[in-house]
């Protein structure tokens, strides 16, 4: 797969309807089930290197309308690293404490050590999202925070904190019916919020919003990348492999060892 053909180019338009979530870029479910373990394997070498040379980090940031497969993507992709040095922060409604603080103040708390791996299942970019299709705080003060997002960003790759941010991008006829499984299923009753289907009527709002951050905060160092997301499996084994990609960027390496291990000799 061209990753390249996800990517949004910084400073490009971007016109969400014009991109199907429906498209596989040629892979069929078995294909991708294959590429997928494939890159999994791949994926977990790389993150054992990352976490022994403690030289780098990578966060990896998802976003996505409510039932869009954050979660699945980290039960089905993240699961393919080693726990010991892989964190999943999830960021909902901020507390008194955190909105007392800039609203980066808790986001930069959840940013991963060198040799670390994390998931942002939602992110800072809840607040050009959701503050602003409700309105939360004024135009002025959300309108700046892309600004202040690109800073953070540069401040976190300038020291060795790789970001890749990824947008599943499903329709809103696929919102509708992944919502509708979950009120038809009592196994996934815990999941259902009133708030999502409210959220739902808003739809064109959201995505103008989500245009607007994709746009204005996709750069070289911090890239957004456009995941045809209602095919479950095409989403997987993309994220997977731009993951991998990623890692592989990074020109990892073990450290050399304190001792010649050949010459070592235990008693």
């Amino acid at each position: 797969m061209n990753a390249a053909r996800l990517l949004v180019k910084p400073g490009s338009k971007v016109k969400l309807s014009s991109r199907d979530p429906d498209a596989t870029h040629g892979y069929d479910k078995a294909k991708a089930t294959e590429e997928l373990l494939k890159h999994k394997t791949r994926m977990a070498e790389l993150q054992e290197v990352l976490f022994a040379e403690k030289k780098h980090a990578l966060l990896i940031v998802l976003q996505a309308m409510d039932a869009g497969g954050k979660d699945g993507t980290i039960r089905n992709v993240m699961t393919g690293m080693n726990p010991q040095g892989c964190t999943v922060t999830s960021f909902k409604a901020p507390s008194d404490e955190e909105l007392s603080h800039d609203f980066l103040w808790r986001v930069h708390k959840g940013v991963p050590g060198k040799g670390h791996v994390t998931v942002f299942n939602r992110s800072h970019y809840e607040d050009v999202l959701i503050v602003r299709v409700h309105g939360l705080v004024p135009k002025s003060v959300w309108s700046e925070r892309y600004d202040q997002i690109n800073q953070f960003e540069r401040v976190l790759d300038k020291n060795e904190c790789k970001i890749i941010k990824f947008f599943l991008h499903i329709s809103k006829d696929e919102q509708k019916k992944r919502l509708e499984e979950r009120i038809a299923d009592p196994t996934k009753w815990w999941k259902v919020n009133p708030a999502d289907l409210e959220e739902h009527k808003k739809w064109d709002h959201y995505m103008a919003a989500y245009e607007d951050a994709l746009r204005k905060c996709s750069t070289e160092q911090s890239p957004w990348y456009v995941i045809p997301a209602n095919k479950k499996w095409f989403r997987n084994v993309a994220i997977v492999q731009i993951v991998v990609e990623a890692l592989e960027q990074m020109k990892l390496q073990y450290p050399k060892p304190a001792i010649d291990p050949l010459k070592t000799l235990i008693e």
